[in-house]
């Protein structure tokens, strides 16, 4: 996605959700560091194409949340920084997305929880609030779409995991896939269980078993968000 086409389809909402959160807004360049953050050149799946889907799905789920503009903020900023060798990527995000919530005069309590919101993003623990349900099941929303869809994305991970010899990475991507599977339910919200649950579950048993015979899943392949 080019980030022109990106910045004219959200900008209104990127400001509508600093208007509602803050009494001033961000700098002008604030909006272009993050986009160009999306735009780095290892990323093949976190760039602007997804954090797109992110923003489209939270549409259909506004009226659900709580505080839809703190959800969004949080979809800005949860793969801000984005580093395949480091663990500490969402705590990055997380900073940087209080730290400005902060310095455009937003509350304290705000910022927290904008914070918390991209934490939950590590998927390692449960969400506390129906706002980070939804954000959590708008950011595995990939995990339930169609087969093309997911075995684009599936490969997208592999390239930017190039790096890793092909064992370790196939180890550790069925460790995490097989996490999602086991859990009792992947999906939080009823609208993504009723729509997307099954076909997440058919997705991750299918590549997991790939996974398992695949020499690598990192072949150079472009595939659509969804």
């Amino acid at each position: 996605m080019q980030i022109d086409d990106f910045i004219l389809r959200h900008q209104a909402h990127w400001h509508a959700s600093w208007q509602a959160l803050a009494p001033c807004a961000p700098a002008p360049d604030l909006l272009a560091a993050l986009t160009r953050r999306y735009q780095e050149p290892h990323r093949h799946y976190h760039t602007l194409q997804h954090l797109d889907a992110c923003l489209r799905h939270l549409s259909g789920l506004h009226a659900l949340a709580q505080r839809p503009h703190e959800v969004a903020l949080a979809l800005w900023f949860h793969d801000a920084i984005y580093d395949t060798g480091a663990s500490d990527n969402e705590q990055r995000s997380a900073d940087w997305a209080q730290a400005a919530v902060l310095e455009c005069g937003g509350e304290q309590e705000a910022a927290e929880r904008v914070h918390a919101a991209i934490m939950v993003t590590r998927h390692d623990q449960a969400p506390d609030t129906a706002d980070q349900q939804i954000l959590l099941d708008v950011d595995l929303a990939i995990l339930g779409a169609t087969a093309v869809v997911f075995d684009g994305y599936e490969q997208q991970i592999g390239r930017e995991y190039q790096a890793v010899a092909p064992a370790a990475f196939r180890a550790n991507r069925r460790r995490i896939l097989q996490g999602f599977l086991d859990r009792p339910r992947i999906y939080h919200t009823a609208f993504f269980r009723e729509t997307r649950e099954a076909q997440a579950r058919a997705n991750l048993g299918r590549s997991i078993a790939v996974l398992g015979m695949a020499p690598s899943p990192c072949q150079a392949t472009r595939s659509t968000d969804d």
